[in-house]
């Protein structure tokens, strides 16, 4: 057993989801805090003279007035469209068109997919980021990539290859058996090993025969334990597609219940343009709706309803969608998720948008009893945040009546210069 660390700070902890619970029960914010970390996990939380006092000889990381919390959780992200990212100028079928096909076309090559695994944990964790969920590409050498990278690194991840057949490039199609054959073989690989979880990865019902989203539904229905990533509903001209493509289908939704593709593991991407049927059948598998701002502004997509989909009780997780997504930072997620909000008259608390980061994208992974909060035995995956990190910052975090107004602006104009330490697994990053 490695010899216990004390980490000092402010600390911020939830108790409950700030959606349902009034702020001041939900968060916990200890003005002087600490949390023991040992042998990979969060040993005890409290103030910092109580843990002092009980652990005195636990080695001391004193971050001042910096803010201790749950490391950032990225439920919906396209690793491999990294070198796509910020592209200008094309909404969503043109942008798979003319960005992600002729990318997402390289990861065949193993060095390749394994530069760009490289480079977006580099990205990823310097922004604090220490749980992902990736698409990757239909090519099995891309899936390697990034769980071997991942491995390498400790952080918890989950992936799964994408999987196509028919309106993308031929280099890109594979067929239903081969898409269930490669998943197969990859999750009997991957899945459950060290902090890795495969995910069942059909990309959305465009790009799959009703064969393939039924093979993808088989393969589910033999793994539920797996979780099973898409798209839904990101964009109006999508949603008349998938009609025209699936004339028998009650909606969109209805294409992947249809063929075994809706349950409580599911998770579903941006989920906008929702018809009454869809809220309703979503929240009584309680699958997971997953929230991505940067993305549906940058390509023009609407504005997702988080007030009315978290007042249904819906299950909802928050997301880069990187390289749709035009920031790499969960914490410029949060301000373009305070932004849609404004435009839909329901502005988010600073308490609702850190909570989404950490807490419920953990949820929306059914991760959460292992990560997303600073509570005694959850993994010891942590984000330590300088909330006077720019003179930007600093002026206005010293105007703050309150610790919501202080972390507020770092939400709103923070960037990878506020991350003042990662911790993976108990152990800090150099």
């Amino acid at each position: 057993m490695s010899k216990p660390s004390l980490l000092l700070g402010q600390t911020l902890a939830y108790a409950s989801d700030p959606f349902h619970v009034p702020i001041a029960l939900a968060a916990r914010h200890e003005r002087h805090g600490a949390v023991l970390v040992s042998d990979g996990h969060i040993v005890d939380v409290g103030t910092s003279d109580a843990l002092r006092a009980k652990y005195p000889d636990a080695t001391r990381v004193d971050y001042g007035d910096a803010l201790i919390t749950a490391g950032f959780v990225d439920a919906h992200a396209h690793y491999p469209q990294t070198g796509i990212i910020a592209s200008w100028g094309k909404r969503l079928i043109d942008w798979l068109n003319s960005y992600t096909f002729p990318e997402e076309m390289r990861f065949d090559d193993p060095a390749y997919a394994a530069q760009i695994a490289r480079l977006y944990f580099d990205l990823t964790l310097a922004n604090g980021t220490t749980t992902v969920a990736s698409y990757c590409t239909i090519h099995p050498e891309s899936v390697e990539a990034f769980f071997v990278e991942a491995q390498r690194r400790g952080v918890r991840a989950v992936a799964g290859k994408t999987c196509m057949d028919r309106n993308a490039p031929d280099g890109l199609c594979d067929t239903p058996q081969t898409a269930y054959d490669q998943s197969k073989a990859l999750l009997q690989r991957w899945h459950g090993v060290d902090r890795l979880s495969y995910a069942i990865t059909p990309r959305f019902s465009p790009t799959s025969t009703p064969d393939q989203l039924s093979a993808m539904g088989a393969l589910w229905a033999e793994h539920p334990d797996c979780l099973m990533q898409t798209h839904l509903s990101e964009q109006t001209d999508e949603v008349a597609w998938v009609a025209d493509l699936f004339p028998t289908a009650r909606d969109y939704l209805d294409t992947y219940e249809s063929h075994g593709l809706l349950g409580p593991g599911g998770m579903y991407g941006h989920a906008i343009y929702l018809t009454e049927r869809e809220r309703a059948r979503l929240k009584e598998v309680d699958a997971a709706l997953i929230h991505c701002p940067t993305s549906n502004t940058f390509i023009g997509s609407g504005l997702f309803d988080m007030q009315g989909l978290k007042a249904a009780g819906q299950r909802v997780g928050l997301a880069t969608d990187t390289g749709g997504g035009s920031s790499f930072s969960m914490l410029r997620t949060m301000a373009a998720a305070y932004e849609v909000g404004q435009l839909r008259g329901t502005p988010l608390h600073a308490a609702q948008l850190y909570w989404l980061a950490t807490a419920g994208s953990a949820q929306a992974l059914r991760m959460d009893d292992r990560i997303g909060n600073l509570s005694n035995g959850l993994e010891a995956d942590l984000v330590v945040i300088d909330l006077a990190s720019t003179p930007a910052t600093a002026q206005r975090s010293a105007r703050a009546g309150d610790f919501w107004q202080a972390l507020f602006p770092t939400i709103m104009m923070g960037d990878d210069r506020a991350i003042k330490a990662v911790w993976v697994a108990g152990k800090p990053l150099p």
